[in-house]
This record gives C-alpha cells, sequence and structure tokens, in this order.
C-alpha cells in the first residue's frame, strides 16, 4: 500500500468527519467539525508540496535539488488561521449558550430538553 493512498485516505476520512460534525444541531460538534477540516485542508496542503526527505528547502549552488519551501510556509499560516478561527467560533458558540440558554444552533429550545421538563 502507497503512502499517497494512506494520506488520501485520512484527508477523506477527515473531510467526511468533519462535514457530519458540521451538520449537527448543537455547536460544540459545529466547532470539532470546523477544525477537523481545518486539519484536512493542512494535511491536503502538505501533500500537495510533494516533499522529499534529506534536501534543503532553499536553493543551495552545491545542491542537485531542493524541495520546495511554499508548502510548509501555506501550512503553517494555516494553522494560524485556523486556530484564531476555531477560537472565534467557540467564543461566539459561549456567547449564543449564554445569550439563549440552549446550544441548539437554530437558537430554539432543545426538544429532547423540553420533553424531559414536561415529564418531570
Amino acid at each position: 500500500m502507497s503512502i499517497e493512498f494512506l494520506v488520501a485516505t485520512a484527508i477523506a476520512a477527515l473531510t467526511a468527519a468533519g462535514i457530519y460534525l458540521c451538520l449537527r444541531g448543537r455547536t460544540f460538534p459545529v466547532v470539532i467539525g470546523l477544525a477537523m477540516m481545518s486539519y484536512a485542508i493542512n494535511l491536503f496542503l502538505f501533500a500537495m508540496g510533494r516533499l522529499v526527505v534529506g534536501r534543503p528547502p532553499i536553493f543551495d549552488k552545491n545542491a542537485a535539488a531542493y524541495t520546495d519551501p511554499l508548502p510548509q510556509a501555506l501550512v503553517l499560516t494555516a494553522i494560524v488561521i485556523s486556530f484564531g478561527m476555531t477560537a472565534l467560533a467557540l467564543v461566539l458558540a459561549l456567547r449564543t449558550f449564554l445569550e439563549t440558554g440552549t446550544d441548539q444552533v437554530d437558537g430554539e429550545p432543545d426538544p429532547e430538553l423540553l420533553d424531559r421538563e414536561h415529564r418531570a
């Protein structure tokens, strides 16, 4: 089994899990889904670079070949952006929960909690 297949499978699994979690009805799984999708994007950017081992990342006259440093720079930038995005999404989710009293994405009360209150 080739490494390309394993990386592509990991990207597909992270993307599928991220999309599934983003479509959930509560805010915390949505935030986790966004984080998983950002991990998939970072892995995709890293895989696009065709990274090789043992070559310098900067052009050298004595070196026969070098690796492209652009994918590494893109991934580092994407990590910082995804960290900020996740922090903002968590703050917004917490603020929404404190304002509405529910963690449902649409802001409506949770039907399960309403059923429990009526039974008691």
